[in-house]
């Protein structure tokens, strides 16, 4: 049964299976993402965690079954990101990675800039409007005064952010984020999961996450998806789960 809400950004898994070629990780998932809401995914390693977050993203197909997103856009078992005109699939989905970053002799203004390309010219000259954009996604993640410092000389939880505030400055109504506290220190995790928190709820995005740590991740997410080899895809609250037994049967919490 499909149930409508009143946030335009939700996504719906139909009947979705996943894995790698032939060789089926999951199947027939069914569940929602909702706009205005942190949900994270957790689960045993091994259990297929990274392989729905690249399918979510649009990486790699889905063996069968759909994804429903905003924009009346879907992915189904034929389909991969190739077959989006243009930058259709970019202005829908942002993909934060777990690796560090990788550029040098960049600016933060720089590297934030490069989430307008969706947008930009062939050159990918920005104009007045898109600097206007990044100048606002700084803002929104607290690091204007971080804005021409070189990415090289930046701490990983600097670094972090100003990742971030490049999907904030892609503006799409979906983020999804694989392992994006996996390099920091406790109260960096926690700062980092507490601003995609926030930026949820005051954005109305829906944000997405796979993570390692459960403890942390059941304070702060609003939905908590956990990814289990017998039992499926359980999802709730983090206090539903704990309430009927889930957390505990699954990870003993």
């Amino acid at each position: 049964m499909c149930v409508i809400t009143l946030n335009k950004n939700n996504i719906e898994l139909r009947n979705l299976s996943i894995g790698y070629g032939k060789h089926l990780v999951v199947e027939n998932l069914n569940a929602k993402i909702f706009g205005g809401e942190l949900t994270c995914l957790v689960g045993a390693n091994g259990v297929g965690k990274s392989t729905l977050l690249r399918t979510l993203a649009g990486f790699q197909p889905s063996l069968a079954g759909n994804v429903h997103y905003p924009r009346h856009c879907d992915l189904d078992s034929q389909s991969s990101h190739r077959k989006f005109a243009g930058n259709e699939l970019a202005r829908i989905i942002g993909v934060v990675l777990t690796e560090k970053i990788a550029a040098t002799n960049l600016s933060v203004d720089d590297l934030v800039g490069l989430g307008r390309s969706p947008y930009t010219n062939f050159w990918g000259q920005l104009t007045d409007e898109d600097r206007k954009i990044v100048h606002e996604s700084l803002q929104q993640i607290g690091i204007t005064e971080l804005a021409n410092r070189p990415v090289q000389t930046l701490s990983d939880g600097e670094c972090q952010k100003v990742i971030i505030a490049k999907v904030l400055a892609q503006q799409t109504p979906v983020i999804f984020l694989d392992e994006p506290t996996a390099f920091l220190d406790y109260p960096s995790k926690a700062e980092i999961m507490n601003l995609l928190r926030k930026l949820s709820h005051e954005t109305g995005k829906a944000i997405f996450l796979s993570s390692h740590d459960l403890e942390l991740v059941c304070k702060t997410a609003d939905t908590l998806w956990i990814l289990d080899k017998e039992k499926g895809l359980i999802t709730g609250s983090p206090e539903e789960l704990v309430r009927n037994g889930c957390l505990k049967q699954i990870f003993n919490y």
